[in-house]
């Protein structure tokens, strides 16, 4: 950034915001106009182009604690003042002198040179970086398991590559650093954001690094016992045997099966759901009758009864 901007633009003006504009609020109002003016939704348009980078300039001072604090001394010295010769009530030292008893001296800064400022406003906190950029990506599940490499295409024929890590979970956050907006005063790039959409799977929850699943088992298979197949993501399904007696709703769990990470890895649990046909044959019917007839007389339901208050 050029010295003398500091004394010409308004750059509480260019963003619309008041001089005690919160951090927050700041924020919200350049990545508003950020959007509205950025070159890819703008194609063509050289006004909205210089807006655009107006607008960066502006928010780049004004989002530094630092540089804000200068910039609000700077502007209240009027903006009538020169870099050189003798201002409205400078006296004879001119400018030099007012920055000089403003932040501590010229040479707590590295000195001036020629009435003006070695590498624009660097002796303020040197270059500031670019600001960052937002995108979005939506994945599927198996690749917020696994991880993955995804591609954003941009207007212009622009592509960013990047990995996703495996077991990220939906509306993480990765910062590309370095791929957002140049800086407008020789500092480094500022970092693009993305956002991660995971979508859901018709039968796998994610369950922290567990994967869950619900298995349907019959009757027959729950009084008796037996061996199922579960399926895996993404591979072969696994066997596991079903004990007799076992519940509706007893997990079973496959150890190693959920989501692996470098650091350490989650399990796969099934929950079974005793399946109840909703149609019978007659000469099934009359088989339940005679099982329920030799179960022992006990009331499934007078625990929670008691509980209740009921017995």
């Amino acid at each position: 950034m050029a010295s003398q901007d500091w004394f010409d633009k308004d750059f509480y003006k260019i963003l619309g915001v008041s001089k005690d504009v919160s951090e927050a609020e700041l924020k919200k109002v350049y990545r508003k106009l950020a959007r509205q003016y950025h070159p890819d939704s703008n194609p063509g348009d050289t006004a909205a182009e210089a807006k655009f980078k107006e607008v960066s300039e502006a928010y780049s001072v004004l989002s530094d604690p630092t540089q804000r604090k200068e910039y609000d001394a700077v502007k209240a010295m009027g903006g009538g003042a020169r870099f050189t010769g003798a201002g409205p009530n400078m006296g004879g030292g001119g400018f030099e002198d007012v920055f000089s008893n403003l932040f501590g001296g010229a040479g707590a800064r590295g000195g001036f040179g020629g009435g003006g400022f070695p590498g624009g406003f660097g002796g303020f906190g040197g270059p500031t970086a670019g600001a960052d950029l937002t995108a979005s990506v939506t994945i599927d599940f198996i690749d917020g398991v696994r991880g993955a490499t995804k591609k954003l295409s941009f207007q212009g024929g622009e592509d960013v590559s990047f990995k996703v890590p495996a077991g990220v979970t939906d509306g993480s956050k990765i910062k590309l650093r370095g791929r957002g907006q140049p800086s407008m005063n020789g500092g480094p790039n500022g970092d693009m954001i993305v956002t991660v959409t995971v979508k859901p799977h018709p039968i796998f929850v994610r369950d922290g690094l567990n994967i869950r699943v619900n298995v349907p088992i019959t009757f027959a298979e729950a009084v008796l016992g037996g061996t199922i197949q579960v399926p895996t993501l993404g591979g072969e399904p696994v066997k596991l045997k079903v004990a007799p007696g076992t519940p509706n709703g007893r997990v079973l769990r496959v150890k190693g099966k959920g989501v692996v990470t470098e650091k350490q890895s989650g399990d796969l649990l099934a929950s079974v759901e005793v399946a109840v046909p909703s149609h019978v044959s007659a000469a099934a019917e009359d088989l339940l009758k005679q099982f329920a007839a030799e179960l022992p007389d006990e009331d499934p339901r007078a625990e929670i009864l008691l509980k209740a208050g009921l017995l």
